[in-house]
This record gives structure tokens, C-alpha cells and sequence, in this order.
């Protein structure tokens, strides 16, 4: 009986292979290992020794060739990378602040039921997602109202029409049940929205501040075109002259202009590491509010 038995617990398990659940995996793996090299091959080049990796240049690279600082000193150094990192994070802070109290308030008046002119108001701001000014006119219009200040990159896209619409279908997933009690007990529209649909949204706040918190870290283009003073640059402005345009201050240089052409090289990567790390730390504490949103803001009637 013995060995019947083992025979039948192997056919068992032989018959829980799933085949498409290991294609599905494999597959996965490979998509994770394309995505990831490129970042460790950029961190692998960054703290390469500029000669050797110049040397080495066009091969697989999983580790650095042998091993150097420099190119992060001569970044680190320069005076307008810490200018371009707090002009970042301010309008970080700011615009994501900007952009989750007026998405916030636009989402709740199109989520709830009975507000007049609310189908209308919903197309019209769907028509937005297909047709614009222009640029032309949209640069007229931002320089005229706006001028060189920061505003011109907080206020232009403080409502993100995408994100208007994921927010508006998380807040009407709140049961209409615990909207009415509210208005029974006397509480009002900002009551109701910040003591029970924003507590009960919590998930989809989390993914709406991570857009809007990325782009704006990401974002050059509205910066390149409304601001001139160099001092209310981001940081990717900065970086951009670097990775772009190839500029490098002459004068970090120094001594080391037979360095010139091989730091060069490496230091390119050593930016995309500068402008990459602030969000690849923060994510982490981000992902665990995401589960956190998720547990809070189910609601079972």
C-alpha cells in the first residue's frame, strides 16, 4: 500500500504543473531583468574608473571597472545642482500639495450624485484630454498672466485631467449610505469630504500624489520655455546641459583637463544617478501607504 501511495502523491504534484502559470512567470522574470540592468549598468558605469571605463566602453557592465568617486565629486560640486535639487524639491512639495487639494475638491463635486450640470461638466472635461490651445498660444497666455516665476510651473498643470478622473471614480466607490448619514448628523460638503471620503480613498490618493509627485520631479519642459532666470531652475534643467548639451563647468575641471574627455563619460551617468536616487528612495515608504490605502479604504455594507 505503501508504495501505491507514493506513486499516487507523485502523480499528484506532477499534475499541478501548470504550464501557462510558468510562462506567465518566466516571463515576468525576463521583464524584470530588462528593466533592471539598464539601472544597474548606469550605477556600474557612475562609480567606474573613468579610463578603464572608457576602455571597457560597449561591454555588458554588472560591475564597476575598478573603482572611483570622481565624477560624483565633480557633480556633487557643482553650485547649480544644489540650486537645481531645491528648486526641485520646492516645487515638489508645492505642486503636488496644489495639484491633491484642487483634484481633490474637482473629483468630489463630479463624483456625487444629483449636481447640476454634472454630465456636462464631465464632458467637457474629457474634451480637454483630446483638444488644447496650443502651444503657441498657451506660451502667450502663461508668459502674459504668469511672467518668469515659479508659477509658471505650479499653476499650468495644477489639475492633471487623467487623474481628475481615476480620483472621481475612487471617491464614488465611498457607499452613498455613509454620505447620507453624514448629511443626516448635519455635516457639510468639506466635512463629508475630509472625514469620510478622504479617509476611505486613501489608495487612490496614494497613486494620484505619486503622478503628480513624479512628474513634477521629471518635469524640464515647462521650465525651458517660461523661466529665465537660471537661479528658479529644477534640477533636471541642469542635468539636461549636462547629459544633452554636453556642458560642463570648466572651471570643476581644473587641473584635471586631461581627465576631460573620460570623466565626461562617466559623469553622464553619474547625473542620471543624482536625478534618479531621491525617488528610488522614497518609492519604498510609498508602496507601504499603497498597501495601507488599500486595507483602510475597504468598506464592507
Amino acid at each position: 500500500m505503501a508504495p501505491d501511495c507514493g506513486r499516487r502523491r507523485r502523480m499528484r504534484r506532477k499534475k499541478k504543473i501548470n504550464i501557462p502559470s510558468l510562462v506567465i512567470h518566466g516571463a515576468l522574470i525576463c521583464l524584470c531583468i530588462a528593466t533592471l540592468y539598464p539601472v544597474l549598468y548606469v550605477a556600474a558605469a557612475s562609480f567606474s574608473d573613468p579610463d578603464m571605463f572608457v576602455a571597457s566602453k560597449g561591454e555588458m557592465l554588472l560591475w564597476p571597472k575598478g573603482f572611483s568617486l570622481l565624477s560624483y565629486e565633480k557633480i556633487l560640486g557643482m553650485k547649480s545642482v544644489w540650486t537645481g535639487y531645491r528648486n526641485s524639491i520646492f516645487y515638489v512639495i508645492a505642486g503636488t500639495t496644489i495639484n491633491m487639494v484642487l483634484t481633490s475638491l474637482g473629483a468630489y463635486v463630479l463624483s456625487r450624485k444629483g449636481v447640476y450640470l454634472n454630465k456636462i461638466l464631465s464632458i467637457l472635461i474629457v474634451f480637454t484630454m483630446q483638444f488644447g490651445g496650443g502651444l503657441i498660444p498657451t506660451y502667450i497666455l502663461v508668459t502674459k498672466l504668469l511672467g518668469n516665476s515659479i508659477w509658471t510651473i505650479l499653476i499650468p498643470g495644477a489639475i492633471a485631467t487623467t487623474n481628475l478622473i481615476i480620483l472621481r471614480t475612487g471617491f464614488a466607490s465611498v457607499p452613498d449610505s455613509l454620505i447620507e448619514a453624514a448629511e443626516i448628523d448635519g455635516a457639510g460638503h468639506l466635512a463629508i469630504l475630509t472625514k469620510i471620503v478622504l479617509p476611505l480613498s486613501k489608495a487612490s490618493l496614494a497613486v494620484i500624489c505619486l503622478y503628480y509627485g513624479v512628474a513634477h520631479w521629471n518635469s524640464w519642459i515647462q521650465a525651458s520655455m517660461y523661466i529665465r532666470d537660471r537661479d528658479l531652475y529644477p534640477l533636471q534643467i541642469f542635468l539636461r546641459e549636462i547629459l544633452i548639451a554636453n556642458t560642463l563647468d570648466e572651471a570643476l575641471l581644473g587641473s584635471d583637463a586631461g581627465m576631460s574627455t573620460s570623466i565626461q563619460e562617466t559623469i553622464k551617468y553619474s547625473t542620471i544617478m543624482v536625478s534618479i536616487i531621491p525617488v528610488m528612495l522614497i518609492y519604498p515608504f510609498i508602496q507601504k501607504f499603497f498597501v495601507k490605502g488599500v486595507m483602510v479604504g475597504a468598506v464592507k455594507e
